[in-house]
């Protein structure tokens, strides 16, 4: 094959890898804007897990905005919230059987409400608010926020041997277990 032929089928061989390349790139998956995760861990005998989607702050007021004080909230994103615990536990001193519960909370400046609700797979809002039924509602404490040691980009939940919190902004909301 003599040089031009052969550059003319080098730059041919290129360009047809390159059209390739981006045609699959286009169809790659982008990153969810707020993930799944899951927070897990041991709590006395009992093993504590929590799934939920991790939205970020992306430069908004969390706290009194994006999540209004006073009404009921999913506790992440997307779907709502789940809790699971494989044995009887106290939450803040009081008693919570064994079993997969969604986790909603009522946020405010002083004090927050931690909703365990036997209704569970439902997506974590409607138009009305946040999705459950209150007839469902099995535990209910309130539990005081307070500021976090650092700013939490995303929503997160950290399971300790004393319970877990929720992190997320400038706050924190940690829930005892014994």
């Amino acid at each position: 094959m003599n040089t031009p032929k052969k550059n003319i089928f080098l730059l041919t061989v290129l360009f047809l890898f390159t059209m390739t390349a981006s045609v699959f790139a286009q169809d790659a998956p982008k990153p969810k804007a707020s993930p799944a995760a899951t927070a897990s861990g041991k709590v006395g005998q009992a093993n504590i897990s929590i799934a939920y989607s991790s939205p970020a702050v992306k430069g908004r007021k969390i706290w009194g905005e994006l999540v209004p004080y006073g009404k009921a909230w999913r506790a992440g994103a997307n779907e709502a919230t789940t809790f699971t615990t494989d044995k009887d536990i106290m939450v803040q001193g009081k008693a919570l059987k064994a079993g997969k519960y969604s986790l909603f909370m009522v946020p405010s400046e002083g004090e927050w409400q931690i909703i365990f609700n036997s209704q569970t797979g439902q997506w974590g809002t409607t138009r009305e608010g946040a999705n459950f039924d209150p007839a469902n509602n099995v535990l209910t404490v309130n539990v005081k926020p307070k500021k976090s040691a650092k700013m939490s980009e995303r929503l997160a939940y950290n399971v300790t041997p004393k319970g877990f919190s929720l992190m997320w902004e400038n706050l924190e909301v940690p829930v005892a277990i014994k």
